[in-house]
């Protein structure tokens, strides 16, 4: 029998036997090949699947900082309506401060509570207190106290001053960083005031603190 003779028996045998052709792949190796391409496929069709829920949950993220973007920007809005109020209000207190000798901080401290509370509904009013043991405000133990407005996890610290110098922007910088570290929360930093020395406002930029008030010098 020549070699052309049995080229083109085996050639028939591979084509219309099956069991023959498997028979021969399992011998020349290509069975594993076989089994190792369906593993790669369904590892593919598996990240795939992970690949589809990243991009859902991605989807979801964008929608919610979204959100939360557009809710910042109402607290923005409602915090420079806060203060253009808190502005006008605090002349009329230091005024009528200056004229019947009131505690004008306090007065104004207790005005805009109200004001607070009347005109950003959505937000809680408290006066949170501490006792700084380890001096971190004023360099010695310590009572603190200030009002804290909170509301869709935003803190915002406010002190209130009838002139604000360099001093009283360090001081609340100090019960921000006091108040981080008892809370464990990074709070936004107000201090308003009727009127404001300009190296207060300086150093309120350089410390992030935000400053409200008239520059006076």
């Amino acid at each position: 029998m020549s070699a052309g003779t049995d080229k083109e028996r085996l050639l028939k045998a591979l084509e219309e036997d099956r069991e023959f052709r498997y028979a021969v792949m399992g011998l020349l190796g290509f069975s594993e090949v076989l089994e190792r391409i369906v593993r790669v496929e369904e590892l593919l069709a598996r990240l795939e699947e992970r690949y589809q829920r990243l991009e859902e949950r991605f989807a979801k993220l964008e929608e919610r900082h979204q959100q939360l973007e557009e809710r910042m920007l109402r607290v923005e809005e409602r915090l420079e309506a806060l203060t253009r109020s808190v502005q006008a209000l605090a002349a009329k207190v230091i005024a009528v401060g200056h004229r019947y000798g009131l505690a004008t901080e306090e007065a104004l401290r207790s005005a805009i509570s109200y004001l607070v509370e009347d005109l950003l509904h959505g937000y809680r009013v408290t006066r949170w207190a501490t006792y700084d043991r380890e001096g971190l405000v004023f360099g010695h133990p310590s009572v603190i106290e200030v009002d804290v407005l909170v509301r869709d996890g935003v803190h915002v610290l406010v002190e209130y001053k009838s002139l604000a110098d360099r001093a009283d922007v360090a001081e609340l910088y100090r019960i921000g960083a006091l108040y981080e570290k008892e809370a464990g929360v990074k709070p936004r930093l107000l201090l308003v005031a009727a009127g404001y020395r300009r190296r207060a406002g300086e150093l309120a930029r350089r410390l992030g603190v935000e400053i409200r008030g008239e520059p006076v010098d």
